[in-house]
């Protein structure tokens, strides 16, 4: 669920672009602090961040982490929640195993793969439920922000599928066409919708994640 890097084309063409973002890479404040400490990227500081604004992590709560890998996400979700928590991880990536982690490699367009979710549920639902899915980027803005909405759209589809009432739901969007629409359908679902930008996102980018906070089943929706 996540963009894989493209290769340089034979004349060379993206070299220098690629070598001001390795060195602004390993330069970056979070990058470095995320080896400090151990995370498996510096998208941990984000997860850390939108949960201590609104409230999203306790101890013993069942989570699914939608576009796992490498893992950073897990990794926090491991030391906020203790041990009774569940946490199940899906990605199209492989990820390294993380002790007290259930992954699930599949593609989340997949029946097998909702299969597989539930099955490892345990009949339950999930108080929460996070998205850090990415499209794989062609450079073609209208294509790559509409594949982003896509994946916001499924994420919130699932999100329906496996949240229990009054659960919370954290996913990636890109500002763009069709964000506002987005944006609408989150707040429609839940009780409160936020739109987040953590410090740990680059500047110049336009990820930001919407928080949807006391999720309404259907039936309980706005009229």
């Amino acid at each position: 669920m996540r963009a894989r890097p493209k290769s340089l084309n034979p004349a060379g063409k993206k070299h220098k672009f690629g070598k001001a973002w390795m060195h602004e890479h390993v330069s970056d404040h979070w990058v470095q602090e995320a080896r400090r400490r151990g995370y498996r990227s510096r998208a941990a500081f984000k997860l850390i961040e939108l949960a201590a604004k609104d409230r999203l992590l306790r101890p013993g709560m069942t989570v699914l982490d939608l576009g796992a890998a490498p893992g950073s996400w897990c990794q926090v979700l491991r030391e906020r929640l203790g041990p009774m928590a569940r946490i199940v991880a899906i990605d199209v990536l492989e990820m390294d195993s993380l002790a007290g982690v259930h992954f699930i490699r599949g593609d989340l367009d997949d029946a097998a793969t909702l299969r597989a979710v539930d099955a490892a549920l345990l009949g339950h639902r999930a108080d929460l439920v996070l998205c850090d899915m990415a499209p794989n980027i062609s450079g073609i803005e209208s294509a790559d922000q509409a594949r982003g909405v896509h994946l916001g759209e499924l994420a919130l589809e699932l999100a329906a599928r496996w949240l229990q009432p009054g659960g919370d739901l954290v996913v990636k969007a890109f500002q763009g066409e069709g964000f506002t629409g987005l944006t609408q359908a989150v707040q429609a679902q839940f009780d409160k919708g936020y739109v987040r930008k953590p410090k740990a996102s680059r500047d110049r980018s336009r990820e930001v994640f919407l928080v949807g906070k006391g999720f309404r089943p259907a039936e309980q929706g706005r009229e």
